[in-house]
């Protein structure tokens, strides 16, 4: 998990940009996927989750031209920022999506037989 601090004033310029580059990261074959998160407390701090197929293809993506090109779009936006990884040990799934309609607005709720169910918010 990355918590960024960008610049104040610029949040939007910095979320879209997350967005449009974002194929960078998720276009690997060893990503299982990405969220971005603003703090409700701080809104210049941002979390982003990345999921990986394992920490070993992370480390190797991390020295990609892809990855350094990605980091070199955000970098003028970012005040300053650290990360951390760990190992996924458990997923609950909350009551809320085993029942799609019932997820609170602005939830996108994706099922699959081959994976747990997995939420994250909406771009809106």
């Amino acid at each position: 998990m990355l918590t960024m601090h960008v610049h104040p004033g610029r949040e939007e310029e910095f979320e879209q940009t997350w967005l449009r580059i974002g194929d960078g990261v998720t276009g690997h074959p060893a990503n299982l996927g990405q969220w971005l998160v603003r703090s409700a407390d701080e809104p210049s701090t941002y979390y982003i989750v990345s999921d990986w197929v394992n920490e070993r293809l992370f480390r190797e993506f991390e020295s990609t031209p892809g990855h350094l090109e990605h980091r070199k779009i955000l970098h003028p936006l970012r005040a300053r920022g650290s990360m951390a990884t760990g190992a996924l040990l458990a997923f609950l799934p909350g009551a809320a999506s085993a029942d799609p309609a019932a997820a609170p607005a602005g939830v996108l709720v994706e099922t699959s037989a081959a994976r747990p169910v997995r939420t994250s918010v909406g771009a809106g």
